[in-house]
């Protein structure tokens, strides 16, 4: 593939998928600028490692909802590390009002995606995971299976398992 081919390849898969890792991001994040700043390291790493895509294995979607876990998880271990450091780094770009503003507004309406988050939190983290992209993310079961690089069968093992543990706590709140 050419030079010109491949980033129209990426900016198409950009365009198609920026929404939801943004999403994905909101729903973590309180903070704009952290959601712009995560959604922005992952392209990067997605640019950077563009030429490892297959999309015999799994889509486009799913390999970067799998960098944006990664992602995460760097930010929140770097962050448990020194937070300090973090608020004086530099490098980053402010965002103007426009961009503040729609930011603040996709995070308010991910508002009962982290509610869920938050109710999922006793769960096991692959669990938690597969019934975030499934159930919040649209994803097909085999999709999140790629994302989470788990077997399919596991995946709706975990599915079943977490939304029986859902439906035990709801009960248990309910009465």
């Amino acid at each position: 593939m050419r030079d010109h081919e491949v980033l129209a390849a990426f900016e198409r898969i950009y365009r198609a998928d920026v929404g939801a890792i943004t999403r994905f991001f909101s729903r973590r994040c309180t903070e704009p600028q952290l959601v712009a700043d995560l959604t922005a390291d992952t392209f990067v790493r997605a640019m950077t490692s563009f030429h490892t895509f297959d999309p015999g294995k799994g889509t486009a979607t799913s390999w970067l909802y799998g960098i944006a876990r990664h992602t995460y998880a760097a930010h929140l271990e770097r962050s448990s590390r020194s937070r300090d450091l973090e608020l004086k780094a530099g490098g980053r770009r402010e965002l103007d009002r426009d961009e503040l503003a729609e930011l603040e507004a996709r995070i308010d309406a991910e508002k009962p995606g982290r509610a869920l988050l938050e109710h999922l939190a006793e769960l096991p983290a692959l669990e938690r995971e597969a019934v975030e992209l499934v159930h919040l993310c649209g994803f097909a079961p085999r999709e999140a299976a790629e994302a989470l690089g788990v077997p399919k069968g596991a995946m709706r093992t975990r599915l079943y398992r977490a939304m029986a543990r859902l439906r035990g706590a709801v009960e248990v709140e309910a009465s």
